[in-house]
């Protein structure tokens, strides 16, 4: 995906988590926001879908509502864009432009490789909804923490809550991690690919290193 950087310099920095379900996203921007702050840093920690009023209730309806088996790929593509248009104006673009460092659990990233790959939509028609939704707002640094999707999965199960993106088939899990290595290769100087196999230590400490470069 391209898009044009903003013009005006930002204060602070964003940097998005990516890669398939049980990755181990969350509790590597736990890890850092906390490394972050002790070092003096104001962090702002965000989620998608989600972030907002609005997206919360669009994250209910994509991910936890039971009933929604249903739904076609082309409303799923736009719902996410927009909670993600939201959270951009609302929240992220502010907190950049007050000095803070922004660490989001998935972003357009997702919706390039979950709807574009996954759910075989059109890659032009992904990119330019994307585009819309985030205008000039792209990430400094991209983290993909690569997994298996059988041991992703499975570590997933002991999640309490229903989730409609994790009981997808096999072959979409597969087809995801295989887009966001694609992706990785096309853009290699935003997006860093961890290998999530390691140990959460070791992964986190790669992790830090790449945030440091950044910071």
């Amino acid at each position: 995906m391209t898009i044009m950087r903003p013009e005006m310099e930002r204060r602070g920095k964003f940097i998005t988590f990516e890669g398939g379900e049980g990755c181990g996203k969350s509790t590597l921007i736990s890890q850092v926001a906390a490394r972050l702050r002790d070092g003096g840093r104001e962090v702002s920690v965000q989620r998608e879908p989600g972030g907002t009023e609005l997206g919360e209730e669009v994250r209910h309806i994509l991910l936890r509502h039971k009933k929604m088996t249903g739904m076609v790929p082309a409303a799923e593509l736009l719902l996410f864009c927009a909670s993600r248009a939201q959270l951009v104006r609302q929240v992220i673009q502010p907190a950049l432009q007050a000095g803070q460092v922004v660490l989001a659990d998935r972003f357009f990233d997702s919706t390039t490789v979950y709807q574009g790959v996954g759910r075989k939509i059109n890659t032009g028609d992904v990119a330019a909804i994307n585009g819309f939704a985030v205008g000039d707002c792209v990430p400094d640094l991209t983290i993909v923490i690569d997994l298996d999707p059988r041991i992703g999965l499975e570590r997933a199960k002991g999640r309490e809550l229903f989730d409609r993106m994790e009981n997808q088939a096999l072959d979409f899990h597969q087809r995801v991690r295989q887009g966001y290595l694609e992706l990785a290769q096309r853009e290699p100087q935003r997006v860093k690919v961890l290998d999530g196999s390691q140990s959460l230590a070791a992964v986190g400490e790669q992790v830090w290193s790449l945030i440091q470069r950044v910071i």
